[in-house]
């Protein structure tokens, strides 16, 4: 008895903001495609972050491709559940094909085309977009496992506001923008508070809101988006900092850090009798950890090689040409400094999707197909093949 595969010009694996932005410029080219989510319901990678978290651009800068940012405005900077509910309803003004609660396990090639494998189910496409984010699989120190049971330590994927903490004092490990914000939020709370990690800089000598920065921040927003991508040696420059030193802090200043009673400290290296051990030799006693440390990319689902010489992903834009039909978006610095945004990521969308487009038009027209874009963007249904 033969099964059958679904068939589709592109798949959309992802359904962030980064896989919606795919989706609307798929969507404008009338190519048949569909836009795979591991979450329940869309927006569900924001609303799971920890309670306070508000967007780092403000909401005129954090508007996908059509449409602008919906509730708030200006120089307002959204909260996590209100750009969970923008993303969701984007995913709706636009009637976009997301399947929610679709976890892709595989994707290989094997005869020039794709197979997308999510459970039993099997997907053929031309195209795979990777929309999976820089938000992937938290990054923790290995030493963390040798830590004393009795500290609390959690990741801040898993932070969701300070009454998780336990009594006492919290280290708060890596004094990026992430680590700045939970900072000043744990001690506010009430709890004795150490900052570790290098002092970054900031990202302008203003306070957030104030004339100033209102006037100046489209300005850096031009620089970091037009000026600083990866076509400059300035902006490779900054990618390689920025990839790993971390990103400039936005609106807690080091000042109103020190203000707060928050005592700076050096980089956490290792365990020391069960506890947190400092660059500069001190073991620091604390029952609660919080590790800001970021994430770490994961494709091991996706079984092609991907990285270059230097262990990176090996992309131009996010166009793989190791693989051609493979694509990426929403990556830290994919492009620029604002390719992981919402505001940022509809101009990489558009770049990939007109190569796509391109790309489909010419395998269209070597098979005697006018028209690429003509089609009904419903799945079309195969015979099943053997891919094992």
């Amino acid at each position: 008895m033969k099964s059958e595969f679904e068939s589709f010009d592109a798949v959309v694996v992802g359904g962030g903001q980064a896989g919606l932005a795919a989706g609307y410029y798929l969507a404008r080219r009338n190519l048949p495609f569909v836009i795979l989510d591991a979450s329940r319901r869309i927006g569900d990678t924001w609303r799971s972050r920890w309670d306070s978290l508000l967007l780092f651009t403000p909401a005129r800068l954090s508007g996908l491709p059509g449409w602008p940012f919906q509730g708030r405005h200006g120089s307002e900077f959204p909260s996590k559940d209100e750009t969970a509910a923008y993303i969701e309803a984007y995913a709706k003004e636009f009637n976009l094909p997301v399947q929610s609660g679709v976890t892709v396990d595989r994707v290989v090639k094997e005869g020039g085309r794709f197979v997308v494998s999510t459970g039993d189910r099997r997907i053929l496409a031309d195209n795979v977009v990777v929309a999976t984010g820089p938000f992937q699989k938290p990054k923790i120190p290995a030493f963390a496992t040798e830590l004393d049971p009795g500290i609390l330590h959690l990741h801040s994927s898993a932070y969701r506001n300070p009454a998780q903490l336990r009594s006492g004092a919290a280290l708060v490990v890596r004094a990026g923008n992430s680590g700045g914000e939970l900072a000043m939020e744990i001690c506010r709370a009430g709890h004795k508070t150490w900052l570790s990690g290098r002092v970054t800089g900031e990202e302008t000598p203003f306070a957030v809101g104030s004339l100033p920065d209102k006037l100046l921040t489209p300005v850096f927003w031009f620089v970091g988006n037009r000026l600083l991508t990866t076509k400059s040696s300035a902006g490779r420059k900054m990618r390689d900092k920025s990839l790993t030193m971390g990103w400039p802090l936005v609106r807690v200043r080091n000042e109103a850090i020190a203000a707060a009673g928050i005592e700076r400290v050096p980089r956490t290296v290792g365990v020391k009798y069960g506890a947190p051990l400092l660059e500069d030799g001190r073991v620091m006693e604390v029952p609660n950890i919080i590790w800001a440390t970021g994430y770490t990319e994961d494709f091991g689902w996706i079984e092609l090689p991907l990285l270059g010489g230097d262990g990176r992903l090996a992309h131009e834009r996010g166009v793989v040409s190791s693989h051609p039909g493979l694509y990426f978006i929403g990556n830290l610095y994919l492009y620029s400094p604002t390719s992981a945004l919402l505001g940022g990521v509809g101009r990489d969308a558009e770049y990939i999707v007109n190569h796509l487009a391109s790309r489909s038009k010419s395998a269209a027209a070597s098979n005697g197909i006018d028209d690429v874009c003509g089609r009904d963007v419903g799945a079309r249904v195969l015979p099943r093949i053997d891919v094992s």
